[in-house]
């Protein structure tokens, strides 16, 4: 990319709010997810991610915890839902910030935003928002905090 470029993209992405290294991890990943069938949250969090630029593979499953447990998805960090990018795992409702991380944490086996924190893409209500936190959990299975939401 030329210079002239470079600095035209950083310049729209520094408009957009948008890190230019997310904006360019969502363009190119795409991500599997499983959800039930049932399942509304699902769908709006399958849109937040398409709507930050994510391919989104859509599979609807009967037996979410046979699919958690393939990926090994500690049950204590269980939500509705399971994507995998990459072969790593992405429970819950986790924002595209840390999705994009699992990219540079060769450590790292997947993320998880544990429950249905109320505030998280996908769970939307209003302003408010439950404090909760990110969990990053290492290919030694220690979990570590990528990120901690305060409530609002």
């Amino acid at each position: 990319m030329s210079t002239p470029t470079r600095r035209a993209v950083n310049t729209l992405a520094a408009i957009a709010g948008i890190s230019l290294y997310t904006l360019a991890q969502a363009a190119t990943t795409s991500i599997d997810v499983y959800r039930d069938p049932n399942c509304g949250c699902c769908t709006k969090w399958i849109s937040y991610l398409k709507d930050n630029g994510y391919e989104v593979v859509d599979h609807l499953e009967n037996n979410m915890s046979a699919v958690k447990e393939k990926l090994g998805v500690p049950a204590q960090l269980g939500s509705c839902h399971t994507g995998v990018v990459n072969g790593k795992f992405v429970e819950g409702h986790v924002p595209v910030e840390q999705i994009a991380e699992l990219s540079t944490r060769p450590d790292l086996k997947g993320v998880a935003a544990p429950g249905m924190p109320q505030g998280s893409p996908g769970m939307e209500s209003g302003t408010r928002r439950s404090a909760h936190q990110i969990i990053g959990v290492t290919n030694t299975g220690d979990q570590t905090i990528l990120a901690d939401f305060p409530a609002r």
